[in-house]
């Protein structure tokens, strides 16, 4: 299966957002051909019947954890040709007879596992396995290259690359198995396993598809010896895009990274140069994915870029040299002389030379001095330096560390009120027999000493001015911490629970509007993201999902059961007279509230008013413009119907401070 990067030009694509009504986008995945009446009835009755041995297996494997942890392999055959089937997704003739293998295939994994067995789980070549993930519930494919030495030596850690599938909007789980397994992929380095992620489609790995990689990753380490240490992250074109995200964001993860053509940043990709046009908080949030803003983390991680010298996407490693010149990292730059989008022999064969010898390097976990930067707290942590409070969000946060000597640690930082540095059992330099001192920005802090198991955790906060250390981060305020930072997109990279209203709405006009908002969000999610949103009404809600997932609530106080009993505990203030956003007030017949905010009854998770994910149809067709749409909170005017590009007319947005609170929105 070929992947490309398909593209639209910014110029277009504000000219669609002016002029084209819905119908006229490009529907991203598109529709499907049509089977005729016995092929199908041939599928769905293979579907069904494979149906069958998996429900029959889930209760049979009761009682065999270590089988039914294999029946995900199984689930991924019957949902690649269900999913098929029931959301209109064959999209070429061959796809029948690949559909009608898979069926097989599931067949003959089911009845392995009736009889006990399980011989894909030690078996080499190309296998294709499954989990189930947290956000969704899902069970979500992903492809392994498995060398043959595993079979003779399994308990033996390995290394593992993780490759990162390029552009391909026919990309259905159904292709991706098929592709998977018959196609060694572009590198297959010997005695090292190979994690082709799903991604959950054809996003560039970000949202739902960036937890993928690990949760797939966590997977493959429960069925197979990795050496944590020498895991490279690779990947070209989109998959490209996907490695120089990885690399920048997780850089203290990986032994090395490789990327191949993509893009690297969001305004120069997509050719913007009047930057007026785009609206302020849609710019601080290409914060969130822009690689080039994060060049300072790859002085923690080897990195060798290929591009061909006549490719246009050359331009995402042009983007970072220069970005990583800037702080002074030379970017080894491997170019395939005169070729365009593909790699060339000689360069794969130079990529392979300097790679294998990084690999036989083992990642430190520990170094003397890490260098780390980051936007918001998603992206909290760096070898051993973990950031646990900003001053300000989404503005740049610094922190240089170095171990000076056996009892001096020394940090300087930009942005950053509270700090956690933390060595794992075994790696710890510094002496257990005397406390260490801590210099942070200047300040002699004496911390708390390593542990006999020479690990090593310290907490500092900073008030006013000064710092201090503390022996927990956590004082129980309300505050924007790892994972608990927004914006509204944030909420769908865990597990969530759409909440459909059964009250009353306060006005027939906003009831009509979140009745189509929540099913274009449930339909959405299935064709981006590839996962079925779990939905509950909010008389259904329990104890249990409040305290397990985020609650994604639709309508407003008086339709939403749930909204009405914490609508006093937000700081938008919103009931039939009106929406109170501080100072300014807003017409409750017509404008919603759209929100993400700690849960008043669980603050460990999230509520979410009125909102899936931000971007829309039109950003489906190029995955650059896969970034935040809407920040913390925003007031939609309903009276304009939903576009491709919006969800009505936005009155006002912006972010909350960081105790989660109103601030006044200035553009950045």
């Amino acid at each position: 299966m070929k992947h490309r990067s398909a593209g639209i030009s910014i110029v277009l694509f504000l000219s669609l957002i002016a002029t084209a009504p819905a119908q006229t986008v490009k529907r991203i995945p598109p529709p499907g051909i049509h089977l005729n009446d016995t092929d199908r009835g041939e599928l769905e009755a293979g579907t069904r019947k494979l149906g069958d041995q998996i429900d029959s297996l889930r209760a049979s494997l009761k009682s065999k954890p270590d089988l039914l942890a294999l029946l995900p392999d199984v689930q991924i055959y019957y949902n690649a040709v269900h999913y098929a089937l029931a959301y209109d997704e064959f999209f070429n003739a061959r796809e029948i007879p690949a559909a009608r293998k898979l069926l097989a295939d599931g067949m003959e994994r089911a009845k392995a596992l009736n009889e006990g067995r399980g011989p894909w789980a030690s078996a080499s070549g190309l296998v294709v396995r499954g989990y189930v993930s947290k956000i969704d519930g899902s069970v979500q494919p992903y492809g392994l290259v498995i060398p043959p030495s595993v079979t003779v030596d399994p308990s033996r850690p390995r290394r593992l690359d993780i490759w990162y599938h390029g552009r391909g909007e026919t990309l259905s789980e159904l292709n991706f198995l098929s592709d998977r397994q018959r196609n060694m992929g572009e590198f297959a380095p010997p005695d090292t396993i190979v994690l082709h992620p799903y991604g959950r489609y054809c996003n560039a790995n970000r949202f739902a598809g960036e937890v993928d990689t690990f949760e797939a990753l966590d997977s493959v380490k429960s069925h197979y010896a990795v050496d944590n240490d020498r895991i490279l992250v690779r990947g070209f074109s989109m998959g490209g895009a996907s490695t120089w995200m990885f690399a920048t964001h997780y850089s203290g993860l990986w032994a090395a990274a490789a990327p191949g053509a993509g893009f690297s940043e969001t305004a120069d990709f997509l050719h913007i140069r009047d930057l007026s046009k785009i609206l302020w908080y849609q710019k601080v949030l290409w914060h969130q994915y822009d690689s080039i803003d994060y060049a300072i983390n790859m002085f923690n991680c080897p990195l060798v870029a290929y591009s061909g010298q006549v490719d246009p996407q050359k331009q995402a490693a042009d983007m970072m040299d220069k970005a990583l010149s800037d702080v002074g990292i030379s970017m080894v730059h491997v170019i395939g002389p005169k070729a365009r989008h593909f790699y060339v022999p000689v360069a794969k064969v130079e990529i392979n030379r300097r790679l294998d010898s990084i690999a036989q390097h083992p990642r430190d976990e520990v170094p003397a001095e890490v260098k780390f930067t980051t936007w918001t707290l998603r992206y909290n942590r760096m070898l051993w330096v973990q950031l646990d409070g900003l001053e300000h969000h989404w503005e740049r946060a610094l922190v240089d560390a170095r171990v000076i000597d056996n009892h001096t640690v020394e940090l300087t930082t930009h942005n950053v009120t509270a700090i956690t540095l933390t060595m794992p059992s075994g790696r710890c330099p510094l002496d257990e027999t005397r406390k260490p001192t801590v210099k942070l920005d200047g300040q002699e802090v004496v911390a708390a000493p390593a542990m006999s198991d020479r690990s090593w955790d310290a907490h500092f906060r900073k008030e006013g001015s000064a710092w201090r250390a503390v022996d927990s981060i956590d004082d129980g305020t309300l505050r924007k911490r790892h994972d608990l930072q927004g914006p509204i997109d944030d909420a769908f990279m865990d597990s969530f629970i759409m909440i459909r209203p059964t009250g009353r709405p306060m006005n027939e006009q906003v009831g009509k509007w979140a009745d189509g908002e929540m099913h274009h969000a449930i339909e959405h999610w299935r064709r981006q993201f590839r996962g079925e949103a779990r939905v509950k009404e909010d008389s259904d809600v329990t104890d249990a999902d409040i305290a397990s997932s985020n609650l994604v609530l639709w309508g407003d106080p008086s339709s939403n059961k749930i909204l009405a009993r914490i609508a006093d505990k937000l700081p938008i203030h919103w009931d039939a007279k009106g929406i109170a956003v501080g100072e300014k007030h807003f017409d409750a017949s017509h404008d919603v509230v759209l929100m993400v905010y700690p849960n008043p009854l669980n603050p460990k998770r999230y509520i979410i008013l009125n909102s899936g994910f931000t971007f829309r149809e039109l950003d489906y067709l190029n995955n650059a413009r896969q970034t935040p749409k809407l920040p913390d909170w925003a007031i939609v005017d309903v009276s304009q119907p939903p576009t491709p590009a919006e969800p009505g007319r936005i009155d006002d947005a912006g972010f909350f401070g960081e105790q989660w609170e109103l601030t006044p929105n200035q553009p950045h």
